[in-house]
């Protein structure tokens, strides 16, 4: 009983942080954060500043003015490609985190032939470069009579084998078999089981598979650049890069599209960061 406290005590400063941790975190954030401030900097003032010596370190007055310019550029058609962006990010989003969810539960917790070789050619196309498909899969979208329609950025996006994998192995650590199987006796089908008990457990991984999949659709330039060929029908990244022109670049106009491009993500962040907050809250087992 006497060496309790000191135990306490122990774990106290354990879980007690430095001031080296704090000045540590806050330079992090610092420098994390810095590329965004220059980037809204850039894009409040004239074209001149980027090559100002020294630099400018404050915004200027003229945010709305380029913001402007860039919606108005016909070349860059911004509006279609922040329209057509958060289209084909929110399909593959919601289709990526159901269909993996559901072949996770698959995979983890019912018992069926070739399972495990189903399993190893899924992580198999892991392996396979994005490179190595395009021309194929450009072939087929041809066939398919899809070029130059979002269909064609959509369907190829649909399932991830990594989403597959994750939500596998996060299914077999967080559902017990035993709660499928009392949910069984109690007559509850195979869906009633994925949708009721193992989709709420899967909000936390569901969460963090849909922030990663809407950031690497929206960021996505090469297969859309491939496949969209049409000036008046982009998504958002195409139309940042209409925004340079072949013999001059306005810096402010580009940084300023670039702000425009960045708030659709950050937006999604704040709303999935609250989902993994909550969803790791009520799965937290107290002591």
């Amino acid at each position: 009983m006497a060496r309790k406290p000191k135990a306490e005590g122990a774990a106290s400063r354990l879980w007690k942080a430095s001031p080296l941790t704090f000045v540590t975190l806050i330079a992090a954030a610092i420098v994390s954060f810095f590329p965004f401030y220059w980037m809204v900097v850039i894009a409040s003032r004239t074209n001149d500043a980027i090559g100002s010596v020294p630099p400018p370190l404050t915004p200027g007055g003229n945010l709305f003015d380029n913001i402007g310019r860039v919606l108005d550029n016909e070349n860059a058609a911004f509006v279609t490609g922040l329209t057509n962006s958060l289209i084909i990010s929110t399909v593959v989003t919601v289709a990526v985190v159901f269909f993996s969810s559901l072949a996770g539960f698959a995979f983890a917790k019912l018992r069926f032939r070739g399972q495990n070789a189903m399993l190893l050619i899924i992580l198999a196309t892991m392996m396979v470069p994005v490179q190595l498909g395009l021309i194929p899969l450009y072939q087929m979208m041809v066939k398919f009579g899809w070029q130059n329609q979002l269909q064609a950025v959509i369907v190829p996006s649909l399932v991830s084998a990594w989403g597959v994998f994750m939500m596998r192995q996060y299914v077999s650590q967080t559902v017990p078999d035993e709660l499928i199987e009392a949910s069984r006796v109690d007559g509850a089908s195979t869906w009633r089981i994925y949708w009721s008990i193992v989709m709420p457990a899967l909000r936390p991984a569901a969460a963090v598979l849909g922030l990663f999949i809407f950031m690497q659709t929206w960021n996505d330039f090469l297969w859309p650049l491939t496949v969209l060929q049409d000036p008046a029908n982009p998504t958002v990244q195409i139309s940042l890069r209409s925004l340079n022109q072949a013999y001059y670049t306005d810096y402010s106009q580009v940084f300023a599209g670039t702000a425009l491009a960045t708030v659709p993500l950050a937006i999604v962040f704040i709303l999935f960061g609250r989902q993994i907050i909550s969803g790791i809250m009520e799965g937290a087992v107290k002591a």
